[in-house]
């Protein structure tokens, strides 16, 4: 099994280089308006949005940033497949302009834009991020009536295009099922908050434009791209960033192609690629491990397991797991500067217990033990913004 990824230096407003109708899902987080971290970014694009801000004129700021968004929304309309889903990852700003403190709610003004351009918005999932700060108070502190809720949670927009999708030949139903998840992970990750994924490390090196990537965590991806594609798949991210989309389709054995303007944060992308290449079968090494203790404690709780998977033989508690099979990377292949193969290997029942190492590639020190399966973070040390 092979899958390509690609990836283009130029804005996501024109994706000439995606065909009408060809990808299956898109995972992305945009530059949040108002956040003053990509004012730049987004003044570049409009200069109205630098006069606006200046002015002050939060209302009008707000609306030419969700403009330029809006360009690549219905780009990426064009770009789905009937049934297609896109999940967007979005926070809410809070922003003083003058003396007026105000929520700039990013997520209401993109599922209006969005269901305007003919998605269909579906329940979304709320991220409520960890957070260390030592104050959390926003205003009077102790004191009543001008004091600020802190926000602390972002969103996951979830839509699709069009109706259901359908796998109706005997190929693509075989393929759906092989792509299952455990069912003790289908109740995790389909719930409506998200209380287990940490933020990633943000900072940039010295040489970068910017202080901090607004990268969000590899597990992110991963889940959603798990949750809502099957194998072979063509996933899209149009903010691509650091690359956390391409390496999370990558451990998932989907292809992938995505979209940046700055192309300093693609820098040496491919060898990134190569020394993530252990830590993906670490992530998937820990899939399994926490299916193993799931299906211990529950024989342990006196519950019956009626299935039996057929590769690797370990029980699962439902049918639809039963053929469910993991593509394990093991090597990546550099065709150019922006298209890269990565090759897989897939587990006989007798190597069930562990996964293939990667060939030809460093190694790369494991400085972190699998959780608990009440933890549920598949790999919580991998950080993918280095």
């Amino acid at each position: 099994m092979k899958t390509t990824h690609k990836h283009y230096i130029c804005n996501a407003a024109k994706m000439a280089a995606v065909a009408d109708r060809s990808v299956n899902l898109v995972v992305t987080s945009p530059p949040y308006p108002m956040i003053d971290m990509w004012d730049e970014i987004f003044s570049h694009q409009d200069r109205k949005i630098e006069k606006a801000l200046k002015k002050p004129d939060g209302a009008l700021a707000f609306e030419r940033m969700h403009q330029v968004l809006d360009r690549v929304w219905k780009e990426m309309f064009r770009v789905l497949s009937p049934g297609g889903f896109a999940c967007i990852n979005i926070g809410d700003a809070t922003r003083t302009l003058g003396n007026n403190f105000a929520l700039y709610p990013n997520h209401a003004r993109i599922l209006n834009a969005t269901q305007a351009f003919g998605f269909t918005a579906l329940p979304c999932i709320l991220w409520r991020k960890q957070t260390n700060a030592p104050n959390k108070f926003m205003g009077s502190g102790m004191l009543p009536a001008g004091a600020y809720v802190t926000l602390e949670h972002e969103y996951i927009l979830v839509l699709r295009k069009g109706g259901k999708r359908e796998f109706t030949s005997p190929a693509t139903k075989e393929n759906r099922h092989q792509s299952a998840l455990f069912w003790e992970e289908r109740n995790q990750w389909f719930s409506d908050i998200w209380m287990d994924l940490k933020g990633t490390r943000q900072a940039m090196g010295k040489q970068k434009k910017r202080n901090r990537s607004g990268a969000f965590p590899f597990e992110l991806a991963y889940r959603l791209i798990n949750m809502y594609s099957v194998k072979g798949d063509l996933v899209l991210d149009p903010f691509l960033g650091t690359g956390t989309t391409t390496l999370a389709a990558m451990t998932a054995g989907r292809n992938s192609t995505g979209y940046e303007i700055d192309p300093s944060l693609l820098e040496n992308f491919y060898d990134k690629c190569q020394d993530s290449l252990d830590h993906f079968s670490s992530v998937i090494q820990h899939r399994i491990d926490l299916h193993r203790e799931f299906v211990q404690g529950r024989l342990e709780a006196g519950k019956l397991i009626k299935h039996e998977n057929t590769h690797y033989g370990f029980p699962v508690v439902t049918r639809q797991e039963k053929e469910l099979v993991f593509s394990i990377p093991v090597s990546v292949e550099q065709q150019d500067d922006e298209n890269m193969v990565v090759n897989y290997d897939i587990p006989s029942r007798e190597t069930a217990n562990t996964v293939p190492k990667a060939q030809n590639t460093p190694a790369v020190p494991k400085t972190s033990v699998a959780k608990s399966k009440t933890d549920g973070s598949l790999f919580p040390d991998f950080n993918p913004g280095f």
